[in-house]
């Protein structure tokens, strides 16, 4: 019977198997509650838009199908879009803000009108099966974000501070120490810095009211650029090194950077005058870091006027007397023959150097002067300047000189900044215009290599 059975089972056919059709899906139809958006900042956290798009009626659950809205400028076919994935529903609203951060993500300008492209592609949730919608234009205007920190209302800026060839002298050398304006809420400039001191940023020159400064400039890193805000308690940190660097100061995102554009060779002077220390001896500078090296020197009167060279700011490198005019590792201190603000150079490639005393005076085409009468400067030992009076009509140029001769003598070639035999300054081909009027002129030859003037 055993048998039987199973022979019997064995024979029983079961019914066929229901069988199911799974059909593809359907391409979604895409709307949007409003087919134009002109906001206001004020707009930001409220919703402007909601697409909506129809159900691709895919054979799996409605929860895991996924869509990916597609957002470009009108005309380029979606080659740079901007994407929002979402699933398992079939809408999805933009506030202002996010609307407006896709449309300046484009490159487009505030307050203009320009038409954009949406679509919606929908799938499965591994991407199977793709249908792109039907594609809808808008026409969006994006609006003006609120800066995060406000541009100054003068317009201008200006640096000052202890890593400045300025100093903490306030007005400050300008154009030397003056920004650009590249937008409303963009500034730059490319300045002198010198190494490890710090400085501000001035919305007015001549004034302390207000300045843009740091919360806290021990943060690593900061000299490189970070956030920064108005009238906070800290200096900015100034870069390690002595050179010229690009400061860019961006008011819309809070943001500044520091970018090195070249290094300064230094070479440290310790004498008498200072008491011998290399770590606080001032400095000559080579601008292209050549081994060329060039600074002025304030010895006082007293001691033995005597001074040496060091590559270094201690006594590990240090350069003295070869003869001649000759630099030795193994020379004696070199002595000047007295007191004076000595014009100092040094070659450490062709070991050679100079000291020759200046005393500085203004010429040019004012009347009192007629390119024949130097007026002389004054020296101030305490800002380590030169400076004196001149009176002027429109039109009029001058230059600075050393001695009464031409032997030695800077202009303006453009920027601020002064150059052996440069362009007289007031030329307006090369650098500003000098107005009708008595100015007080101060000359800063105490930075490492880099010289510059104010004219107030």
């Amino acid at each position: 019977m055993a048998g039987f059975a199973f022979l019997y089972t064995a024979c029983n056919k079961l019914a066929d198997l229901p069988t199911t059709t799974y059909g593809n899906g359907t391409a979604p139809v895409l709307t949007s509650s409003v087919k134009s958006v002109a906001v206001q900042p004020a707009d930001s956290n409220s919703t402007v838009i909601t697409f909506s798009w129809t159900n691709p009626k895919y054979a799996t659950s409605s929860s895991t199908q996924k869509f990916v809205i597609e957002i470009d400028s009108s005309g380029r076919n979606f080659s740079k879009e901007a994407t929002i994935t979402v699933s398992g529903v079939l809408s999805d609203s933009l506030t202002a803000k996010q609307l407006n951060n896709i449309l300046l993500g484009f490159g487009f300008a505030y307050n203009t009108a320009y038409n954009v492209d949406v679509r919606v592609t929908s799938s499965y949730a591994n991407n199977n099966e793709q249908y792109r919608s039907n594609v809808i234009t808008l026409n969006v205007t994006p609006y003006v974000v609120p800066p995060k920190v406000v541009p100054p209302s003068s317009k201008t800026l200006f640096l000052v501070g202890s890593a400045t060839a300025g100093g903490w002298g306030n007005p400050v050398p300008v154009p030397a120490q003056q920004f650009t304006e590249l937008d409303s809420v963009t500034y730059q400039g490319t300045f002198y810095l010198n190494g490890g001191q710090q400085y501000l940023m001035l919305p007015v020159d001549g004034d302390w009211s207000h300045k843009y400064s740091v919360a806290d400039n021990s943060i690593a890193g900061l000299n490189k650029g970070g956030t920064f805000g108005a009238d906070l308690s800290a200096n900015f940190p100034g870069p390690d090194k002595t050179g010229m660097y690009q400061i860019t100061v961006d008011f819309q995102h809070g943001i500044f950077t520091v970018t090195q554009k070249s290094l300064y060779g230094l070479l440290y002077v310790p004498g008498d005058y200072q008491g011998w220390s290399p770590a606080t001896a001032p400095a000559l500078g080579a601008p292209k870091n050549d081994g060329n090296f060039d600074g002025y020197i304030n010895i006082p009167a007293g001691g033995t006027y005597q001074f040496k060279f060091t590559t270094t700011p201690d006594w590990s490198n240090a350069l003295g007397d070869g003869g001649g005019g000759t630099l030795s590792p193994t020379g004696g201190n070199i002595t000047v023959g007295g007191a004076g603000y000595y014009h100092v150079t040094a070659n450490t490639v062709s070991n050679t150097w100079s000291a020759t005393a200046t005393k500085w005076s203004m010429i040019g085409s004012f009347s009192a002067s007629n390119w024949s009468n130097d007026i002389d400067m004054t020296f101030n030992s305490s800002s380590n300047t030169w400076t004196g009076t001149i009176t002027t009509a429109a039109g009029d140029q001058f230059k600075f000189r050393a001695n009464h001769d031409w032997g030695l003598n800077y202009g303006d070639d453009g920027g601020g900044s002064l150059d052996v035999n440069g362009g007289n300054i007031g030329d307006p081909s090369h650098n500003q215009s000098l107005p009708a009027g008595t100015h007080n002129i101060t000359l800063f030859l105490n930075n490492s290599g880099y010289y510059t003037y104010m004219i107030q």
